[in-house]
């Protein structure tokens, strides 16, 4: 005897479908947004750059925050595709899969306690 659930299906794999292909677009675009801001900061100032007018530009408070904001989508934006071409490609031994994702995330983890202090110490 069949048990029949109606439309509702369970989605396994990588297929995430819309929410994932949407947060990929949206966080690159504000990275993409926040290059040109990078961009326009560099061409519009005056004289040699050096590290104090890299310094200038990251020491406002809005643009830690605004770097800060654009770190945390880098990284959503690298797990997201990471992610999904590990469940897409590495399908046969989960056990190397779990090992990946879990390397992923403790390297994703560190490289943003890292971005973050050299950003704070400016």
């Amino acid at each position: 005897m069949s048990v029949n659930y109606g439309s509702k299906r369970i989605v396994v794999g990588a297929h995430y479908g819309l929410r994932d292909w949407l947060s990929q677009r949206v966080t690159a675009g504000l990275m993409a947004l926040f290059t040109l801001i990078v961009l326009a900061q560099v061409i519009f100032s005056k004289g040699p750059i050096g590290y104090d007018k890299w310094a200038g530009i990251f020491a406002a408070q809005w643009m830690k925050v605004l770097t800060f904001t654009v770190i945390v989508a880098l990284l959503w934006h690298v797990w997201v595709g990471i992610r999904d071409v590990l469940m897409d490609y590495v399908t046969s031994l989960v056990w190397l899969r779990l090992l990946l994702q879990i390397f992923t995330i403790v390297w994703l983890t560190g490289c943003a306690g890292w971005a973050i202090q050299v950003l704070w110490r400016l």
